[in-house]
């Protein structure tokens, strides 16, 4: 083998299998606006509170470094195509780096590869990809939420009971871990799941679900729903059907504002939510070390904490980002 061609096969090796990523480029990328290094950032669905909670942390986090640009957030309305063409666009115009929040991990695998060939560094946040060509991941532990959501439902149901679950869209990895968690920790516990059913993240299809559960005259006592929305989208149907306070409520985000988990807790809406960061600071801290040529950890897991009533007034104002972002 001559030595040129073993010398390039050697940096590749190296470039794939660092834990510590700087996007596998033989030099930093230069500013490219006014001294600014150009940044795209494409979201999954804006709808979705905890996404538009994240774009605008994101944005904040972003404007306090004067030599980074935000390019225009956006958003795929839950559309993996559009998704794959908004991120080929943001490649197309050479931005200096990419966040991309895959609305679903196959769909985006070789959008985030084009980049990745481009010598663009890609962070992804929150929902993974079926490549390692990203420089690196941050996101939340969802089997571990899951197994702590199915933990308490075992609490808040010791004698056994019949559960219904809404899930997020099925082919989301989050939506998988966040089932096989709770799954695995009701095992033996005398609780059955009756009723499962996708409803995309979103309220208003978790309302329109829980009413046909609830008409078929089925004894529930208690709701998983993988995020906040549809878990207070199914808390709108039972109330509706006079059945507030009957059947318990689980839920996923722990969002500090007026309309989130944490405040559905502390009102007595929902018996539980857990916080699931959107990891903002962490992109932008990352992404700036990544722009100045500094090595970052490849998977960054975030913590996620139980709100329950005790200490939900508490978290609620750890992270409560009112003043900063007008959410």
């Amino acid at each position: 083998m001559p030595p040129t061609r073993r010398s390039v096969l050697m940096a590749i090796a190296l470039c794939t299998t660092a834990v510590a990523a700087t996007a596998c480029a033989s030099s930093p990328p230069s500013p490219s606006d006014g001294g600014q290094f150009v940044v795209g950032y494409s979201q999954s669905n804006n709808a979705e509170p905890y996404r538009a909670q994240l774009n605008l942390q994101l944005q904040y986090f972003a404007k306090q470094h004067s030599d980074l640009k935000l390019l225009p957030i956006t958003d795929a309305h839950q559309d993996s195509a559009t998704q794959v063409s908004q991120v080929q666009n943001f490649i197309q115009q050479k931005v200096n780096a990419l966040i991309v929040s895959p609305n679903e991990p196959a769909p985006l695998t070789a959008a985030v590869q084009q980049a990745c060939d481009a010598k663009i560094p890609v962070i992804i946040l929150d929902r993974t990809v079926s490549t390692d060509c990203y420089s690196a991941f941050i996101g939340g532990d969802n089997y571990v939420i899951g197994k702590l959501a199915g933990e308490a439902a075992v609490a808040a149901l010791p004698n056994g009971g019949n559960v219904v679950e809404l899930r997020g869209i099925l082919s989301d990895q989050p939506q998988v871990d966040r089932d096989k968690g709770f799954r695995d920790a009701i095992a033996g516990h005398n609780l059955t799941i009756i009723d499962e059913q996708e409803a995309k993240w979103l309220k208003a299809n978790a309302t329109t679900v829980m009413q046909q559960w609830l008409s078929k005259g089925d004894k529930v006592d208690l709701v998983y729903a993988h995020n906040d929305d549809m878990a207070l989208g199914a808390q709108l149907a039972i109330q509706g059907a006079g059945k507030a306070g009957a059947i318990q409520i689980i839920g996923i985000d722990g969002l500090a504002i007026p309309t989130g988990g944490i405040r559905a807790v502390q009102n007595g809406q929902l018996l539980t939510t857990f916080v699931y960061p959107t990891g903002a600071e962490q992109a932008v801290d990352t992404l700036v070390k990544l722009l100045h040529n500094q090595s970052v950890e490849k998977k960054q897991v975030l913590s996620t904490t139980r709100v329950t009533p005790e200490n939900a007034a508490q978290i609620y104002q750890e992270y409560d980002m009112s003043g900063k972002v007008g959410g």
